[in-house]
């Protein structure tokens, strides 16, 4: 990862990003990781987000917590998986209120590059973490990493919708420019959140927040 694999729309706007010595440190943290753990997603995965979703292309930030941990799932878009990998519960829990507020029927494939390709940024807090340990690669560098993505957004872009579930992407809004994107909050899509997620429409405002603001709405079904 010495040189990630990255769209040049992102590579130009974080080039200083990735010579700061925490970045550096990160690199070296995840070689020794290498050598001694699984790591998920698979290198060639980890930048998935910032390449099916280039910024001049980007409409809408989903904003994750980690990669999934278990084998065969994370793909590097937040909340999705490759096709054929059964539904983790906050993505089955995702696709039924995306019924109720878009009347999308339940996909087959829980792959969301169908979102990433029409501007929607899945991103990851920490774009890593070791096979079967949830968490296991906080505060390595990542978050500092990724705080600054949604920042460089926030000043480079207008009117993007910013979907933030759960109190830890909802702490995000102090890097959020409210004045000039929208910010769309909610509790967490998994099934300790008891249900509080549903019913928050996301989807169909966010549509509507793109076409009154000229943008092309999103086909959210899958």
């Amino acid at each position: 990862m010495t040189d990630p694999q990255i769209h040049e729309s992102w590579k130009t706007l974080l080039r200083d990003e990735f010579k700061k010595d925490y970045f550096l440190k990160l690199q070296n943290f995840l070689h020794e990781e290498k050598k001694k753990h699984v790591i998920y997603p698979p290198g060639e995965l980890i930048f998935s987000a910032f390449n099916y979703t280039p910024l001049n292309e980007l409409k809408i930030v989903i904003l994750g917590q980690d990669p999934y941990h278990g084998p065969g799932q994370a793909n590097g878009l937040s909340f999705s998986v490759n096709d054929g990998v059964r539904f983790p519960p906050s993505l089955t829990n995702i696709f039924k209120e995306l019924k109720t507020d878009c009347d999308c029927g339940i996909p087959l494939t829980g792959n969301l590059e169908h979102w990433a390709r029409q501007g929607v940024f899945l991103l990851n807090a920490t774009l890593t973490v070791r096979a079967n340990e949830p968490g296991s690669h906080h505060n390595k560098g990542w978050e500092q990493f990724t705080d600054e993505v949604i920042k460089c957004i926030s000043d480079e872009k207008e009117k993007v919708v910013f979907m933030l579930w759960g109190n830890y992407a909802k702490a995000k809004t102090q890097l959020i420019d409210a004045s000039k994107h929208l910010i769309l909050q909610a509790a967490h899509p998994s099934p300790l959140a008891r249900g509080a997620y549903f019913g928050s429409k996301h989807f169909s405002k966010a549509n509507e927040y793109l076409i009154a603001n000229g943008k092309e709405a999103i086909n959210w079904c899958l």
